[in-house]
């Protein structure tokens, strides 16, 4: 019985292989490995809230049954990332023998923060223990991790989850905790998690905790985010030379929704990528994306948002009317 108070995310996380959605591949060549009951070391490599963590539960209950608890270890490297925890809470549990199965897993999430030299200690591990323990590595990028573990993992690449596959999860939730969602309050969510289940599953769980009814409004006030008309009509403010106008919905950006100057900036490029050929042109496009990418820099280096981000409004001003 699934405790009504865990956060949705937990409260209706996969518990078996086939309830992962998206990943129908991966699905399906990790249940031979149940079937075979024996595996590799393994590598989940991709973006977050695609299922790489839920995956790897799913994959010991289907192998320990009620012993999972006994021979299946998940730690997370950004919390114990340097080479004590490789020495000592890994090695432990690694030299162990299983309990009533061949193998025990460690589930090592967020392995590319772990240091070098852990990650070279890793590798010694993970040769010296094969006989009774098996790695699964979880990463957002494969290419942080060392070749020598990568080459000692089997890799399994895990993508963002489709419109189709967030909206039938979106549903099936909304279903079982009795909300009424319409049509514009589920594409919200969906161009905000962009491809994010996990992300989706809380903005959902924040605009429920609002009401039973949610709409387009409440999806974008909870995740902080502006509709994608507001950031067209502060692009095509400024491409009309007006620039007050679209420095006053800077303004709404930034102290009525709340945003970040980085937040600001990526969905105006996300924005300005999907504006139709009638209203700017391609040639314009590509000289826009090459300022958007500068001063998305100069943010991420820690340079005033608010000057930044009017900066680039009139670095627009200079490609109005073309």
């Amino acid at each position: 019985m699934i405790a009504d108070n865990l956060p949705w995310v937990e409260k209706y996380r996969p518990q078996r292989l086939n309830d992962i959605i998206g990943h129908d591949e991966i699905v399906k060549r990790l249940e031979a490995y149940v079937r075979n009951r024996n595996m590799p070391n393994l590598m989940f490599s991709g973006p977050a809230g695609t299922g790489k963590t839920s995956a790897a539960v799913a994959l010991s209950r289907e192998l320990y049954g009620n012993e999972t608890g006994r021979n299946f270890l998940e730690l997370n490297a950004s919390d114990e990332r340097g080479i004590d925890v490789v020495r000592s809470t890994i090695k432990d549990f690694a030299r162990t023998l299983a309990f009533n199965t061949e193998f025990k897993i460690i589930f090592l999430d967020e392995s590319d923060a772990l240091t070098a030299d852990a990650q070279q200690a890793l590798r010694r591990t993970m040769e010296r223990y094969t006989k009774t323990c098996r790695f699964v590595l979880s990463c957002n990028y494969s290419s942080r991790i060392i070749e020598p573990l990568q080459s000692r993992c089997v890799l399994f690449r895990f993508k963002p989850l489709s419109s189709r596959h967030i909206e039938e999860k979106l549903q099936d939730i909304a279903g079982k905790e009795s909300l009424q969602m319409d049509e514009k309050a589920v594409k919200a969510m969906i161009y905000v998690s962009e491809g994010d289940l996990r992300k989706a599953v809380n903005i959902l769980q924040a605009g429920a905790s609002l009401g039973k009814k949610i709409d387009e409004d409440t999806i974008y006030n909870v995740a902080s985010r502006a509709k994608p008309v507001e950031i067209q009509e502060m692009i095509k403010l400024i491409l009309k030379h007006e620039f007050l106008e679209a420095r006053q919905k800077l303004d709404a950006l930034l102290y009525e929704h709340g945003m970040s100057g980085e937040d600001i900036i990526v969905q105006l490029y996300r924005e300005l990528i999907d504006m139709p050929e009638t209203e700017i042109d391609s040639k314009t496009k590509i000289e826009l994306i090459d300022i958007i990418g500068e001063y998305n820099f100069r943010i991420v280096e820690g340079a005033n948002e608010r000057i930044q981000l009017e900066a680039l409004l009139a670095q627009f001003m200079k490609y109005a009317g073309k």
